[in-house]
């Protein structure tokens, strides 16, 4: 290695996690640190034309947005910023000299790599540093990535890019590729490096790189607290501390603690990314990480059956996101076995006529188990309890939807389990078809309340009331009985539900009577 370069990408690839809203001071304070870190090379952030400039997000649609944000006395510091391919036109660049920026960092997807190599050539001939930056760079066979080396040594760019978008290679995938472009790309072009950390390998892989025989400058990728889309990026402030102790001590780990420490672990809490089980999965199938977030999001699904969808995957899917296709399929995994109801008769009339209470696993039911006992006591109600079995009094039944829920359970009676056909349990008194009870709203599309509610509205009840139906707290601790029961969701998506909550309780309530009993922590 002849010299190395760090990028940091915490304004960009971070941004994932928090929709680029890190507040205008802290994006200022940000750079300041990663220049008082003395990282060589600072990603600002994404420069597209859609949608309207919010100066609180690293998201840019015209250059000139970055002078506020960048010092005058730049330090012998690279600030570049992102384009996606189709999300900027490049025609539309001024002239690198007319800029605070020095250079653009240029992403594609190998179905576009034609056209995002010309669009290069245009960024080069107005100036700027060009980074070429080939997505999922796993996609190509090596006779594909060696007409894109040739194709690029033509344009002559600043640096061309592994990128390991899905986490997925091992160090002999890094080394096979560094070489490949080593021997065939230009000598003054440097090679980069963009990781993430599905497998737990961006931090030894950058270091397997950096001791490669090679006299290649070489660019390497990272993110502060290695905030990044779902299982995130290499750390920044791990890598210049073996960059330190093993190359050339010109880092300051510093400046980016105070980082962590008083901006970033703010947006963790709030939606924290990192390895996890459905990231691993999603790069041991070779699949966008966005399925992982969608199918972990739903809190519904163990491993087993995440692994089991992911290799129901096409080859054509894999590769973007595509919401659509995952919900159907989520959809269909989850509807394809059949219902047992052989007890629906006997279910029926045990129900005709009746009030039911239905008893959910939040707070109230906890809290408010005085009001639940009094009014079981005064009323000839049907109890049932929805996705745990409640002890605080004498159920009728238990309703059960959620496979991680029905693994959970302890010490019910068969006899009087109620579950839907995706759970293989064949002892359960009534299995009711999966499909039949979900609704249009995809954020609680499944959810096991407004389930129960749905089947029992096909057996001509008087009156639902709902206990335990609180709502979601950003605040774990506020949103179970138990914390056995405790599942985390991301506050985006426990918005999502609350709102999808409130939509469906109201359509039911225009079919069915709905009350109440114990008080919800979230309006509803």
């Amino acid at each position: 290695m002849k010299n190395l370069e760090v990028l940091d990408c915490t304004l960009r690839d971070g941004g994932y996690c928090n929709d680029w809203n890190f507040g205008h001071a802290n994006i200022q304070k940000i750079i300041t640190c990663l220049q008082d870190a003395n990282i060589d090379i600072v990603e600002c952030g994404f420069l597209q034309e859609k949608g309207e400039y919010n100066l609180s997000r690293s998201i840019f649609t015209n250059l000139n947005q970055l002078e506020e944000f960048l010092p005058e006395d730049k330090s012998n510091k690279t600030f570049v910023v992102m384009v996606n391919y189709g999300h900027f036109n490049v025609d539309n660049l001024p002239n690198c000299e007319d800029t605070v920026i020095g250079g653009i960092r240029f992403a594609f997807h190998k179905k576009d790599r034609y056209d995002a190599l010309e669009h290069c050539k245009i960024i080069k001939a107005k100036g700027y540093q060009v980074f070429i930056q080939p997505m999922v760079s796993m996609s190509y066979t090596d006779s594909e990535f060696l007409e894109l080396i040739n194709l690029s040594n033509k344009i002559d760019p600043f640096a061309f890019y592994i990128v390991d978008s899905f986490g997925v290679m091992k160090k002999k995938d890094l080394i096979r590729l560094f070489y490949l472009i080593d021997h065939n790309l230009l000598k003054n072009i440097r090679i980069g490096y963009h990781s993430h950390n599905n497998m737990q390998l961006a931090y030894s892989n950058a270091q397997a790189l950096l001791q490669a025989e090679s006299s290649r400058n070489m660019i390497v990728d990272s993110s502060v607290f290695g905030m990044g889309r779902g299982a995130g990026n290499l750390n920044t402030e791990l890598f210049i501390e073996y960059c330190n102790n093993n190359f050339i001590d010109k880092y300051n780990i510093n400046p980016l603690l105070v980082v962590i420490d008083e901006i970033l672990n703010r947006f963790y809490k709030q939606k924290p990314w990192g390895y996890s089980l459905p990231n691993y999965l999603s790069a041991k199938h070779n699949l966008h990480p966005n399925y992982a977030i969608f199918l972990s999001d739903k809190n519904t699904l163990n491993v087993e059956d995440i692994d089991e969808i992911f290799s129901m995957f096409p080859v054509d899917k894999k590769m973007n996101f595509d919401k659509g296709y995952i919900s159907e399929l989520y959809i269909e995994y989850m509807a394809k076995n059949i219902g047992n109801e052989k007890h629906k008769d006997e279910l029926f009339k045990s129900l005709l006529g009746k009030e039911v209470l239905l008893i959910a696993p939040g707070k109230s039911s906890q809290t408010e188990i005085g009001k639940i006992k009094d009014f079981i006591v005064k009323k000839n109600v049907v109890v049932i309890a929805i996705n745990f079995n409640y002890k605080e009094v004498e159920t009728d039944f238990v309703f059960i939807s959620n496979i991680r829920r029905y693994q959970q359970l302890e010490d019910v009676d068969y006899n009087k389990l109620i579950i839907t056909s995706n759970i293989k349990g064949e002892e359960a008194y009534f299995k009711t078809k999966y499909f039949d009870l979900i609704n249009n709203e995809e954020s609680v599309k499944d959810n096991a309340g407004l389930m129960a509610i749905k089947m029992l509205m096909d057996f001509n009840l008087s009156k639902i009331y709902l206990a335990g139906f609180d709502g979601y707290s950003y605040n774990t601790d506020e949103n179970y009985y138990s914390k056995k029961l405790e599942l985390i969701s991301q506050n985006n998506v426990i918005d999502k539900m609350n709102n999808g909550m409130n939509k469906v309780l109201d359509r039911y309530a225009e079919e069915i009577k709905i009350e109440f009993l114990t008080t919800p922590n979230k309006v509803m």
